[in-house]
């Protein structure tokens, strides 16, 4: 099968590697569209040290089922199934205690990361049957690479706890941003704004109806301003030390900043703005099991929307230019999907 090997730090190259085996209680998933991930962008240059070179990345996917584990008929599921999987794995003894808080185990791996398995920027990948989810009826396949990155968002707000009565500013409009946006909609939030910098993806949350603001054009603060002024949630897609300054200036007192980018991995932070004005930060990380079936759920509900955030796709044979492109901060508006289909390359 063709696989996408991350050879060294800033090369990709496709390799044939032999199919994997499927286990008992495991899944054969013939790969069709799996999303380019930030976090495997700074896998790709070697910046966050969660990727290794020799490694097959990619998580945000879908296709359709190929293959069971010798004697398995996981109940629900079929060959042929279009389906996308919850990158997520528990061990068997963790799945009771984790309950709805999967992402919490100490034992978990995540596919796409551990590099001792290949992932799914490759023409299979095999995964556990209690991770695979089938899509629903007539949700595009495409669509089923989007899944993943909604259940970050939904879980970012979840973990936010906004709710239909608050104003929120996301900051960061790239895709988990405008995944938040989308979540945020669909969960009837009447006021979304949002910080960012690029044109390219202004111009395409601004085609999802929220009002955008460039963080570069001024005071972020001063610009919220002519909208009512600091907001009751802020979830940072960013997660730098300057996209936090401007969540704590940003939210009211007694407010909420919703940490899900990570952008660097150590910030420093104005302690009064938490402490005196009575803010809360809150992490998010991944999602739970419930998270990720209720964003496939989102997604499928949402087709005009969901097609609005795919801005390119590729063949495997494209993907290293495409990795290179977005590491370099090319200006692509939102998500880049690696076709492993007879799709060889088109653009929205």
């Amino acid at each position: 099968m063709r696989t996408l090997v991350l050879e060294e730090f800033g090369r990709m190259a496709l390799a044939d590697r032999p199919i994997p085996e499927v286990a008992i209680g495991e899944v054969l998933i013939r790969v069709a569209f799996t999303g380019i991930c930030g976090s495997d962008i700074h896998g790709y240059t070697g910046h966050n040290g969660r990727r290794a070179v020799g490694q097959v990345m990619g998580h945000e996917s879908s296709g359709t089922i190929e293959g069971f584990g010798p004697g398995d008929a996981p109940f629900g599921l079929a060959i042929g199934d279009a389906v996308t999987f919850n990158p997520v794995v528990l061990p068997l003894e963790d799945r009771v205690e984790f309950v709805d808080r999967e992402q919490h185990s100490p034992r978990k791996s995540v596919i796409g990361v551990d590099p001792a398995r290949y992932a799914s920027f490759a023409d299979y990948v095999v995964v556990p049957a209690v991770n695979v989810l089938r899509l629903a009826d007539g949700m595009p396949v495409e669509h089923g690479a989007l899944v993943e990155p909604t259940a970050v968002a939904l879980h970012a707000a979840r973990r936010a706890g906004v709710t239909v009565q608050e104003r929120v500013l996301v900051i960061g409009g790239g895709p988990i941003g405008q995944s938040v946006v989308l979540v945020l909609q669909a969960l009837g939030v009447p006021e979304i704004y949002v910080s960012e910098i690029s044109p390219g993806r202004r111009s395409l949350l601004e085609g999802m109806g929220v009002p955008v603001i460039d963080p570069s054009a001024g005071d972020l603060l001063g610009a919220l301003g002519r909208h009512g002024g600091p907001v009751d949630v802020v979830i940072d897609a960013v997660g730098s030390t300057h996209s936090l300054a401007d969540a704590l200036a940003c939210t009211v007192l007694g407010g909420t900043v919703c940490l899900v980018g990570m952008g660097e991995p150590q910030v420093r932070l104005d302690a009064f703005q938490i402490s005196t004005a009575e803010r809360t930060l809150v992490g998010s990380f991944t999602y739970s099991a419930r998270d990720f079936a209720d964003a496939a759920a989102l997604v499928a509900d949402n087709p005009l929307t969901a097609w609005s955030l795919i801005s390119r796709v590729i063949g495997p044979e494209s993907a290293d230019e495409a990795f290179t492109d977005l590491a370099n901060g090319d200006d692509i508006p939102g998500k880049v999907l690696v076709a492993f289909t007879k799709t060889t390359e088109y653009a929205k």
